[in-house]
């Protein structure tokens, strides 16, 4: 490829949220690395360290990864402190990370308890505020940031319950970190996606019925494909999108847009 066709040429990126093959982090880091950028790659646990570095070894023997539980201040803190030993710059920074308890996805949304509520907050939408404060430092030339949410932050979507609640907070953190930083010219968008079937949303009572349903009702009349959200991540990451910052990109066939 000429330089031409890499937009991402010569920028640095940081990646949260990968789990396996399926993540849609990794559909994006895969654009994002075709599309000329560097990635520094992140792990939560030794769960899932073999996984992570297996893929981000596909990428050059040179790619790194590192342990980070976005729950833990020194956690980041370290996580920012190793990616300085292979850059004093970052230019792009994904975040597709969310969690809640298994029982909180399932029954009422109005029994969810205290701690459930305070978790899937905290590691969903706070994390997104805590990386971000993180990687300023870094971001001395400006940069983009990128976070990923789902419908159900805007309109009911069933058993999504407290993680629609916490997507909320995600989107309305992306407008005030987009506020906050557009002078220091870093733009803070996030991807609305359609479901696609990710080790998390399996963990969704009715998941399968909801692919169906996206699929018979959306202008589209099909899912999202991975490589979609990738191409998106890429256009949001790059000089294409200078001018767009704090806003929610739909990516979802077009369902957002039906009443009926």
């Amino acid at each position: 490829m000429s330089s031409t066709s890499l937009p991402l040429a010569g920028k640095v990126g940081v990646v949260f949220g990968v789990a396996n093959k399926r993540s849609i982090a990794w559909a994006i880091a895969q654009a994002w690395h075709q599309a000329g950028a560097k990635l520094i790659f992140s792990y939560q646990g030794e769960r899932l360290k073999d996984n992570v570095e297996e893929l981000a070894g596909t990428f050059g023997a040179e790619t790194a990864a590192y342990p980070c539980d976005v729950s833990s201040d020194a956690q980041v803190a370290e996580f920012f402190a190793n990616v300085a030993k292979h850059t004093d710059t970052i230019d792009l920074l994904l975040h597709s990370v969310a969690f809640a308890p298994k029982e909180a996805l399932t029954g009422r949304f109005v029994d969810t308890t205290r701690e459930a509520f305070a978790v899937a907050h905290d590691i969903s939408a706070y994390s997104l505020v805590g990386l971000t404060r993180a990687a300023l430092p870094f971001m001395k030339n400006g940069g983009s940031v990128v976070a990923m949410s789902y419908y159900g932050a805007e309109k009911v979507v069933p058993h999504y319950n407290v993680m629609g609640v916490a997507k909320a907070a995600l989107e309305a953190s992306v407008r005030y970190l987009a506020a906050d930083l557009g002078r220091q010219k870093i733009r803070v968008n996030a991807i609305s996606a359609g479901p696609m079937n990710t080790l998390a949303a399996r963990g969704i009572a009715g998941f399968t019925e909801m692919l169906k349903h996206y699929e018979a009702h959306s202008p589209l009349g099909r899912n999202v494909e991975m490589s979609e959200l990738g191409a998106t991540g890429v256009f949001l990451a790059s000089d294409g999108a200078a001018a767009i910052t704090g806003q929610v990109m739909y990516v979802d066939s077009g369902y957002c847009i039906m009443g009926m």
